[in-house]
């Protein structure tokens, strides 16, 4: 390369500032994060978006999950401060986990392109998950400079200026789902995230008797915040419970003991205590509510990529077979959900494959609502 050459690269790295590391975050990492966001996760910002935020995670007695999210931040922190020459001068306004789904994408855009964002100064993109391998669609392209366009691969950071120097585009996911672990930093100190959960903290504390022993049982946030509607799903006539969903993809069926009607309210009965069926076999643990089911169920998935934890939960006997009468129930609860979700549109995972040594993974939803009388499958999950 000759001198004038590299001049001209130099120029062109100041008038688009970006920093690529490869590698920045571990395997278990990437998969611990992954697990906070599949057992928390709740509608996102736009069409095909889930979100997991700090403040979510707080305001639904998960707080302790927020612990994996520190170290992570403060390397981050120090890389921008370091690439950007503004040592000790930034905070951090914003960390979440954001997935895209199919049919998310966005067009042409700066990060601090609102009045309500100009306090931006820096962001961050960590990819949990892979192109090609863990879904299809979602490249990253830069509008100006180099590298033009990325393809996301677990562990990788991408780290660039909030303003117009780096105006940026996502494609749309046909497949899969892509996972990000995105921060936003300020010299703004007003806009520090830190002080906001301190804040939020400290009212979650006011609010325990102290008479009661602290417990890290989640409360789920309002209803609508786990609501999948046709205005989220694009061109898809879909309604279903996200937290139902997730479950369904893991192959768990919800069992109540309680006989339901048409009159019952599903998001008063997703708070009640219940259980979890897989194929002809009960869980022996009882859950608080539907949200606490889906954390434990996430967990041993995530553990499942490395050891056997749910099998050896079934071979330490903490799981029953389903009775004639359970086995009903369920099939009611199916049926009551199909009612529910209007004209009988419920999620199930339609297409899963093995990937990380038999771990199972979601690649898309569709309605089914019908599967059991279709394909005569009676109770049994995909």
């Amino acid at each position: 390369m000759t001198e004038t050459e590299t001049e001209m690269e130099m120029e062109m790295e100041m008038e688009h500032p970006r920093l690529i590391l490869h590698n920045f975050l571990t395997e278990d990492e990437c998969k611990e994060l992954e697990f906070i966001h599949k057992s928390c996760s709740t509608i996102g910002y736009r069409p095909n978006v889930f979100s997991t935020t700090l403040s979510h995670l707080t305001a639904t007695n998960s707080s302790h999950l927020i612990i994996p999210f520190l170290p992570i931040r403060d390397r981050l922190k120090e890389k921008v401060e370091e690439f950007f020459g503004c040592e000790y001068e930034l905070v951090t306004e914003f960390t979440g986990l954001i997935s895209w789904s199919r049919g998310a994408s966005i067009g042409w855009h700066s990060d601090d392109n609102r009045p309500y964002l100009e306090q931006r100064d820096f962001t961050a993109v960590c990819y949990l998950n892979s192109y090609g391998k863990d879904f299809e669609g979602g490249l990253f392209h830069f509008q100006d400079g180099e590298p033009k366009t990325i393809a996301p691969m677990a562990g990788d950071v991408v780290i660039y200026t909030a303003d117009s120097r780096n105006t940026h585009s996502v494609d749309e996911v046909v497949d899969g789902e892509r996972l990000t672990l995105t921060l936003w930093f300020s010299r703004d100190s007003s806009h520090d995230e830190d002080a906001k959960l301190i804040l939020l903290l400290e009212e979650n504390l006011m609010h325990k008797s102290n008479n009661v022993p602290w417990s890290f049982l989640p409360l789920p946030a309002s209803d609508n915040m786990y609501w999948f509607s046709p205005d989220q799903a694009s061109n898809q006539d879909l309604e279903f419970d996200i937290r139902l969903g997730r479950l369904h993809a893991l192959g768990f069926d919800v069992y109540y003991s309680q006989d339901l009607n048409f009159t019952t309210d599903l998001s008063e009965l997703l708070m009640e205590p219940m259980q979890l069926a897989r194929r002809d076999q009960l869980l022996d643990q009882k859950f608080v509510n539907v949200l606490h089911s889906l954390q434990v169920a996430q967990f041993y998935f995530w553990k499942l990529c490395k050891s056997q934890a749910l099998t050896n939960e079934v071979q330490c006997g903490k799981v029953v077979q389903l009775s004639q009468s359970q086995s009903e129930k369920i099939a009611q609860f199916h049926v009551f959900c199909c009612y529910y979700c209007m004209g009988g549109l419920f999620i199930e995972a339609a297409r899963i494959r093995e990937v990380n040594k038999g771990c199972v993974e979601t690649l898309q939803i569709v309605p089914s609502g019908l599967y059991s009388v279709l394909e005569n499958r009676g109770n049994q999950p995909l």
